[in-house]
């Protein structure tokens, strides 16, 4: 990863630590963590769907809307004048950008860089790599037994741990749902803590105001500072948000102010718009796609702005909506091609890919909930996305994540692993020991070759059953969805730890979250 040093890298760094405890500063470099955690690399090249002609004119489009209609930037004077010095176009709240400058202010964010646990863990993120990551943002959550009802911080600690036991979830995402029992601004203290104590996997902070975006990076480098070292955020990216432009074309103070902290801090950010096609933007995709491009580019040049070389994704979420009901809808044709050019477009501007997920607007794991959202996941994959957030729990448009749905996610997440690895043509493979000693009609099943690879042959899914129907009866007839219900329990049961926090950044970890809790009181809105 770049190092990231920029102007404003000094006081951010004064800024994160600011109250905390003189102990800190003295803390001398801790040992380099190194182990890669495994997560796929993709071996099967990209869809190419559009030549050079149309992407050369989708860019030119992008180019256009930002030259002729501009991106507002609202309650960000800070924004508005880095832009300006930059050498847009400022009028009022009003950017626009002359052909280019957006694409050349983008130029010195890597195009791969290194998110790292507090474990030791690294993920890497763009080039071949592949990160699957769960839900993001529900309000609710269902499972066969309890039904459809608002999440609690309970169910946040128990998606944490469903995720760090998974094999398949390389990262932990960020608010995989939105604890409703706890103030709205205090709830960011208790969900960083979570993914902290529960994890130690890679996480997204909180993103709903700046100041909860700097708690966020400042429980983030209590906890990193005391297993490596003082000074280790400065040159390694260990939380990111996930920030969305307000579409149609906007961006509000909250959204830029949480996207310039983590830049200042050299953390990471998804860029991601958020557009449904006839809602926030034009009906057509091609031009939905422009105008993505657009804003993807806008935010990701305002953090280059702020610290040139802080690690970005570029992002994408584009669907389409029922014109007759105005509902999102998921899966669909449409949705799928403009996954395909996004990815094209992220290639050619050199940046790591986001996409989406198992999405769906099934209310319960059923037959169209795995419709849908194999149908939404799978061009992601093909479009050569690096960093898939939503990949499991998706329910209800967004709105619930089911703790069935999230084991169902998971387990697929595991056969599209093995699905990037693609084929491997050599010896072993052809099977050439297998022919000569079975040779015609014989058993293939019994050869020397075939026990020496029937282990990894196969990705065998956990959830499917291919048992005989009388096997299948006699334990009961279960649904893959009854299955993933004795799953995730059997899960939680089961959970293990990772390695304890550090016994004093405990302590602090835990006054920080006390102090920032008791300087304001509770709102619930």
């Amino acid at each position: 990863m770049a190092d990231g040093s920029g102007a404003n890298s000094g006081s951010s760094a004064r800024s994160g630590r600011r109250g905390r405890s003189s102990r800190v500063a003295a803390r001398t470099a801790g040992p380099e963590p190194s182990a890669e955690q495994a997560t796929p690399r993709r071996r099967i090249p990209p869809y190419e769907l559009l030549n050079e002609a149309a992407l050369a004119r989708l860019e030119a489009h992008a180019d256009w809307i930002l030259d002729e209609i501009g991106v507002e930037f609202r309650g960000d004077d800070e924004a508005l004048e880095l832009f300006r010095a930059a050498g847009a176009r400022v009028d009022g709240v009003r950017v626009r950008f002359e052909p280019g400058l957006a694409r050349q202010l983008c130029s010195t964010a890597p195009s791969r860089f290194a998110l790292w646990g507090r474990d030791g863990r690294r993920v890497e993120i763009g080039g071949d790599h592949v990160v699957f990551t769960p839900v993001y943002g529900p309000p609710f959550v269902t499972d066969l037994d309890g039904g459809r009802r608002y999440a609690t911080i309970a169910d946040f600690a128990n998606f944490v741990k469903l995720t760090w036991m998974s094999p398949w979830l390389a990262h932990g995402s960020g608010t995989v749902c939105e604890p409703v029992d706890v103030p709205v601004n205090k709830r960011h203290l208790d969900m960083v803590d979570a993914h902290l104590r529960w994890s130690a996997k890679p996480f997204m902070g909180a993103v709903t105001a700046p100041e909860r975006a700097e708690d966020s990076i400042a429980m983030a480098r209590i906890v990193f500072d005391a297993a490596f070292g003082a000074e280790f955020m400065e040159t390694h990216c260990v939380i990111q948000g996930n920030v969305n432009v307000n579409s149609p074309l906007v961006w509000d103070d909250t959204m830029s102010g949480a996207l310039k902290a983590y830049a200042r801090a050299n953390q990471g950010c998804l860029i991601s718009p958020f557009i449904i096609g006839g809602g926030m933007g034009p009906v057509t995709q091609p031009a939905l796609i422009a105008q993505a491009h657009a804003e993807a580019m806008t935010g990701i040049a305002l953090t280059q702005l702020v610290r040139p070389g802080s690690p970005m994704i570029y992002g994408n979420f584009l669907t389409t909506m029922d014109l007759r009901s105005g509902a999102p809808t998921f899966g669909t044709a449409e949705s799928t091609l403009a996954t395909y050019a996004i990815g094209q477009l992220a290639r050619r501007l050199g940046l790591p890919f986001r996409c989406g997920g198992h999405y769906t607007a099934s209310k319960i794991a059923d037959a169209q909930a795995m419709q849908e959202s194999a149908d939404a996941m799978t061009p992601g994959l093909l479009a050569g996305a690096n960093f898939i957030l939503q990949a499991a729990g998706w329910l209800e448009g967004g709105l619930s994540v089911g703790y069935e749905k999230f084991v169902m996610d998971a387990d697929r997440c595991g056969m599209l692993h093995r699905l990037l690895e693609g084929l491997t043509v050599d010896d072993n493979e052809l099977g050439g020991a297998a022919f000569s000693e079975a040779g015609p009609g014989g058993n293939y099943l019994a050869t020397a070759h075939t026990m020496a690879n029937f282990e990894t042959a196969n990705f065998e899914a956990a959830l499917c059953d291919t048992r005989s129907f009388e096997q299948w009866s006699e334990e009961g007839a279960l649904d893959m969805a009854q299955r993933a219900n004795r799953q995730w329990k059997q899960m939680l049961a089961d959970y293990e730890p990772p390695p304890p926090l550090d016994p004093a950044a405990d302590r602090e970890l835990q006054a920080f979250v006390e102090d920032r809790k008791a300087a304001v009181p509770d709102a619930w809105y």
